[in-house]
């Protein structure tokens, strides 16, 4: 696995991937810290495309990612995060409405596992999942991170600051 950092708005990420594709764009702080594994080689123009587009990204001028991904996970995780992608630049989907979504109308609590298991953060959108009230939940990076993310999103540049 080749790796390179990011600084980014929202932190720190870690970005790492192989010749399959992309696996990884971690968030260095947060709930789970992110850190290369053993083995891991750091070559930053290994993944020198995703750094580019997370840099077009967090300029506002990239609305969707076109990246190889290589994400490890179980059927229904790969089947989550790929609904993620689906879900458009600027819009939420409730954990509820993702889960009818993936066939799985009452498994809004399955389908938050897997978003939070989701090893590519803001690529596969896991950001754009909010409550039920559309109330903002549970981030890898943080509510703050998140928040963030969507403002940029949806054009509220005034609140950008973290």
């Amino acid at each position: 696995m080749r790796y390179t950092w990011e600084d980014s708005p929202v932190g720190r990420l870690l970005i790492a991937g192989d010749e399959r594709g992309l696996h990884f764009v971690l968030f260095e702080q947060g709930r789970t810290p992110a850190a290369p594994a053993p083995g891991w080689q750091e070559d930053p123009a290994a993944v020198a495309d995703a750094v580019t587009q997370l840099r077009e990204y967090f300029a506002g001028t990239r609305r969707r990612f076109d990246l190889p991904l290589a994400p490890s996970g179980t059927p229904f995780q790969r089947r989550v995060w790929e609904a993620l992608r689906q879900v458009p630049y600027g819009e939420t989907v409730s954990y509820g409405e993702l889960a009818r979504r993936v066939g799985c109308p009452n498994g809004s609590r399955a389908v938050g596992l897997a978003n939070g298991a989701n090893p590519l953060s803001i690529v596969v959108p896991c950001h754009r999942v909010v409550g039920a009230s559309g109330r903002l939940v549970g981030y890898g990076g943080g509510l703050r991170a998140k928040q963030w993310l969507l403002a940029l999103e949806q054009g509220s540049t005034g609140v950008l600051g973290l």
